[in-house]
Parts: C-alpha cells; structure tokens; sequence
C-alpha cells in the first residue's frame, strides 16, 4: 500500500530504537560506497533528533512515537529493543576512523546513564544490567544484553583515560556474569533471560524464559574479551558452549534450539536460526583464531556479525592523488 506503519503492540505505534538506531553502519558505508551522501544523511539525522529530545535521567527509552516525536513508554533496555543502537553509537565512530565525535560523546554519556541506573551487583557479586520500567528496576538480564560486555570492552579504548581499565573490568564482570548464567543450567547453554532476585542469582525463573535458540551475544563477548585481554579463560569458556552446542543442539538436519535448558533431555524446537551461522559459528571461529584474521584496526562488525571496514581518513586523500 505505500504506508508505513508500526507494531501496534509497540507503545501505542511507536517506533523502536534498535530498529530505527541501527543503520548508521550500513547507511554510512552505502554513502560511501555509491558516493551519494543522502544515505548518511539521513541516518545522521536521526542521531541528530535523539540527541535534542530531554532523555529520562540520561537514558533511551526503547520507543519513540514517529507522530508526536515523543518518547513512548519509558521502558529502557541494553538488551531486546535497545541493544544495538547503543553498539551503533560506538562502532560508528570507530568506523569513521574514530573522526564521528557526536556518536562518541553520545555512546560515553549513554554508558555513563547505564552505569548509574541500571547496572547493579548481586549479592553473590555478580554485576547484571537490569531493565527500567517507568523509573523502577527489573532485575533480569537478557541473553541478548550479553553483548554489552564486549561493548564495553570494545570502547574503553576511546573512555576518558582514567576509565579505561573500569570499562575494560566492566567488560570482564558482564561476561563472568554470563557465563555463570550458562554453568547454572544443566546443559550449560544459557537462557533466554535470567534474573537477580528472591535469592535467585542468574537463572531463569519463567518457564517462557527457560530456552536457548543458538543465540551468539554471550561467544560475541567471550571473543571480544579475549582479542582486548588475551586472558585464556574466554577461550575456555567458549570451548565449554562448542561442546554443549554439539552435544545437545547437533541434530541430523543441523543444529537446533532447546525448549529448557534445564531440563535433563533435550526437547529441541527444531528451527536453526540465521544467526547462528553468521554470529555464533563466526565469533567462535574469530574467537580461536589469530588477531589478524579480521583485525579490530580495519574491520567493525556489524549488529549481525558482518565486517564493515574502518573508513580511513586517509582514503579520500589515496583516491584524489590516483586520479
């Protein structure tokens, strides 16, 4: 029909933020590639009308009504919803040869509200990011929101220098914090979403919460902790989840998601994901391979694992003397 329109369970109509947050990589690169800036431009605007609107103590919330242009329901998530425009906001300035100073002050102010508001420690010592609804915390992580411990490790680089090394152990307790929610469940692959409370520590306490469809955020971070740290427990860990996934998720046709990751039998779902191949099996095979297989200075990966190249500031320059 030619008309735009919104999940109507989306706050009224309202647009969400990983969805309308997460093209400047793309966009940015097909402006590149075709030389026609209007690509860029328009995803640079958007940046532009977030950065302008009055944000609840700092932070996103998941949806923006496209009409009003007003913030919808103030529910905030570094997992389902937000997640990747946050990794935007970072990759695209170290796609741009780290030149793009907006979407770097805005990733260093977003994490700045995300520490203060929604990350938190267990009493058992684990730190989680909880989920804000309306100004009260939900205590549960998303599998999905364990990407951001190699966020955070990926831009300690670029942090004020006195918190480099805090966003770099930031990176390393997100993913502790993970991995234990993989080690609590008895086929050592996490859940869909796990929570902090009723004496509960990382583990899913809702039966619709209980399966595991070959995600890939938990490998992502394993792999982006040890390019940054070396340290050979990620390494470990991940070698832990390619046994569990051959042992319980292998099946004659490929490889299957489980309905309970808890249980003792496998009651596979019987779907392969996309994602599984281009994320989970590529960040694991980046994962144990060598730093110059898709080095960190040349390639951003995008919110689904594809490499963009850094856009050097120097390219232009290469071009304009070839000619």
């Amino acid at each position: 029909s030619g008309i735009g329109r919104n999940w109507p369970w989306a706050s009224g109509g309202s647009s969400i933020l990983a969805e309308f947050g997460t093209l400047h990589l793309e966009f940015v690169h097909l402006s590149h590639l075709s030389g026609n800036p209007v690509f860029a431009e328009k995803v640079m605007n958007i940046r532009k009308v977030l950065n302008r609107l009055d944000k609840p103590e700092g932070l996103y919330p998941n949806y923006l009504n496209p009409s009003s242009g007003q913030w919808g329901q103030h529910h905030v998530s570094i997992g389902g919803l937000g997640d990747s425009f946050y990794e935007y906001l970072l990759k695209a300035w170290l796609m741009s040869d780290k030149t793009d100073e907006d979407g770097k002050k805005m990733y260093y102010d977003a994490v700045q509200a995300i520490e203060t508001h929604l990350i938190r420690k267990s009493s058992g010592g684990l730190t989680y990011i909880a989920e804000w609804k309306g100004g009260l915390l939900e205590h549960k992580m998303g599998h999905l929101t364990c990407f951001a411990g190699g966020m955070f490790a990926l831009g300690a680089d670029g942090a004020p220098s006195d918190k480099t090394g805090h966003h770099i152990e930031l990176g390393a307790e997100i993913a502790r914090t993970c991995h234990e929610s993989y080690d609590r469940t008895r086929m050592k692959l996490g859940p869909e979403a796990f929570r902090f409370d009723g004496g509960v520590e990382a583990i899913a306490t809702r039966q619709n919460e209980k399966y595991y469809i070959l995600r890939p955020e938990v490998i992502e971070t394993y792999m982006y902790m040890w390019r940054l740290t070396h340290d050979p427990k990620y390494r470990q860990w991940g070698w832990e989840a390619v046994e569990a996934l051959e042992k319980h998720c292998r099946v004659d046709g490929g490889y299957s998601g489980i309905r309970d990751v808890y249980n003792n039998h496998e009651s596979h779902d019987d779907v392969q994901q996309s994602f599984f191949l281009s994320e989970t099996l590529k960040y694991l095979y980046l994962l144990f391979s060598e730093d110059d297989l898709l080095p960190f200075e040349h390639w951003v990966f995008n919110t689904e694992a594809h490499p963009l190249p850094v856009l050097r500031k120097d390219d232009g320059n290469k071009e304009e003397n070839q000619k």
